[in-house]
């Protein structure tokens, strides 16, 4: 299945976080938060100002990206879980 954003939307793919902590202890899968890191896998064209210009988007496609907690709503595409979600709930790029 091919989708594409609209406007200042982004589609991103959660990256999992590790099953162990520092000292090697595992953490259950019940005790485990959904992680609030992931890559844009795809990126809309930007969304429209008052003028009726199109404001460029700041991220792009393959970006590592942090995002608010609750941000987004939750797909599944091809038994992958995605968040799609306004690029303003982006909080910052990692580098």
């Amino acid at each position: 299945m091919k989708l594409k954003p609209l406007n200042d939307r982004v589609l991103i793919k959660r990256i999992e976080m590790e099953e162990k902590t520092a000292g090697g202890i595992y953490i259950p899968d019940s005790a485990k938060e959904k992680p609030m890191k992931g890559e844009i896998v795809a990126a809309g064209e930007g969304k429209i100002d008052d003028a009726g210009k199109r404001v460029k988007m700041t991220v792009k496609k393959g970006d590592t990206v942090l995002f608010a907690k609750y941000a987004g709503n939750e797909i599944n595409i091809e038994g992958a879980e995605h968040l799609v979600m306004r690029e303003d709930d982006i909080l910052a790029i990692v580098s």
